[in-house]
Order: structure tokens, then sequence, then C-alpha cells
């Protein structure tokens, strides 16, 4: 027999990738967004210097001001509310979780932002075989790739001062991490939608500075006036905070450190879930 006559004019399988609105096979979702991946750590080889100075000097500073310094006045008079333990061990795993916040936030605003709009980088991306959701999980890798140097910087630097009571404070870095990740999920599915970067500003003056102030970090939650506690129990980092102190203590206990990842786990899944929703809806060509 012989094979069936190709009617003239029909493009052969090598014209067909390359007519307009159609794309080559592609690999994977995670190859897919390990190549996402690589360009942002292309992009960090030429910052990382700068990042590690401020990595390393932020925990110095707090803990040596706060945590050393107004540490020694609140030690003589304040012991008690801080339930025998002294204000560095006190509020070093607060700071560390704290920090997982601000790294989050950091990453998942700007950067953002002048990928959409000052640099174009996601509608280049997004031409390619790379698609919106790639771009999504390749930035949230970085952005973990992040949290868990600044992470592991910070328990270092906490060792270094004594302010570590119980081995159980290594498991706090992957408590900062998901306390970041329950962060830039959602606020890179915010972002990603944005024309105006003036909603970062509000955002972290009437977000992250709050919350840095009144979650726990500097003082126990209970020091608050009894109708406002609500209000900071609700907010992620109080959980990262209070998980993360637990366990730098030694002091925590099954189904509270369940109930806390918990919550910090939803909030990441609920930012995925927005997130390829919004990258796809401004990327999609």
């Amino acid at each position: 027999m012989t094979a069936p006559a190709v009617p003239r004019g029909t493009p052969s399988a090598a014209e067909t990738a390359e007519l307009p609105g159609t794309r080559p096979a592609v690999a994977g979702q995670w190859a897919m967004a390990m190549r996402a991946f690589r360009f942002w750590l292309v992009n960090y080889r030429r910052t990382w210097r700068g990042t590690m100075y401020s990595s390393v000097l932020n925990p110095v500073l707090y803990l040596g001001a706060m945590g050393l310094g107004l540490g020694s006045l609140v030690d003589k008079h304040h012991s008690a509310s801080l339930g025998g333990v002294s204000y560095l061990a006190f509020l070093a795993p607060g700071l560390l979780a704290a920090a997982g916040m601000q790294t989050a936030m950091n990453e998942s605003t700007y950067p953002v932002m002048a990928s959409v709009k000052w640099l174009k980088t996601y509608q280049a991306a997004a031409a390619s075989p790379l698609r919106p959701g790639d771009l999504f999980r390749g930035h949230l890798m970085f952005t973990t790739m992040r949290l868990i140097m600044n992470s592991i910087i910070f328990l270092a630097i906490m060792a270094a001062f004594g302010a570590v009571r119980s081995a159980w404070v290594v498991a706090a870095v992957p408590v900062a991490v998901l306390t970041g990740l329950a962060f830039a999920a959602p606020i890179e599915a915010y972002a990603v939608t944005r024309e105006k970067e003036q909603g970062f500003a509000m955002l972290f003056r009437f977000g992250m500075i709050p919350m840095f102030l009144f979650s726990g970090t500097f003082f126990p939650i209970t020091q608050l006036p009894a109708w406002i506690r609500p209000l900071a129990y609700i907010t992620p980092l109080w959980h990262g905070v209070a998980l993360c102190r637990a366990l730098s203590l030694g002091t925590a206990g099954l189904w509270s450190s369940v109930g806390h990842l918990a919550y910090l786990a939803a909030l990441t899944l609920i930012g995925l879930v927005a997130g390829f929703r919004t990258y796809r809806r401004r990327l999609y060509v």
C-alpha cells in the first residue's frame, strides 16, 4: 500500500511549530519553573554581596541594641513577665520570624513590579515556552531560597549571642521560612496586578510595621489591651513568632505547633491559588 497523499499546501511539522499562536512542546511544570528560578539566580549574582551585608548586620544590630542593650534594663525589672527567661532569649526567635516576613515582603513587591512594568521581563518570558504559572513558581522558589539563607544566618548569629535555649531551635528555620511564604505568596499574587507602586508603601506602612511592633516580637501579646489582642492573634506573624519562640525555648506543644503550622500553610496555599490566577490574567499571551 502507498501512503495517502498529503494535500498540497499542508504545512510540515517544523513549519507548524512556527505558526502564530502555537508553541513547541515544553517540559514539566517544575522543570520550567527551574528555568525561571535560574533567571533570578543570574540576577542575584550581581547583588548578593549587598544582601549578605544586610542579612548579617540586621540581626547583629537588633540583638545587640535591643537584646543586650534594652534587655539589660528589662531583665532587672520585668523578667517575670517573660516567663523567667532573659529578654535576649525572648526577643531573638521573634526577630527570626519577623526577618522572614521582611525578606518575603522585600522580594515579592518591587521585584514583581519591576518585572511587569519597568523591565518587562515577565512579558518577555511569557512570550517564550515559559507559562505564567512557571514564572510564579520560579519567583517563589527564589524567595524561598532567600528565606532559607537569611534564616540560617540569623540562627547562627542567635547562637553566637547566646540566645538559644533548646536544640529544637533548629526547627525554627523552616518555621521562619513558612512564615515568610505566608506573606510572599499572597503578596506576589497582589503585586502582579498593580499598575502603580503606591500600594506597596501602604502595605509596608499599615501592614508590615504594625505587625512587626504588635505581633509579640518585642513583648508578650498579653501586655496589649484586651480588645486589640484578637487582631494580633490572627496575624500570620504572631503564629510564626509564637512557634519560633516556643521551639527556641523548648516549650513547644504538639497541638499548638500543629495549629500554628496549619494557619501559616493555609495562608500560603491561598496565596498560591490566587497567584496562579493573577499571573495568568496579567501575562497570558
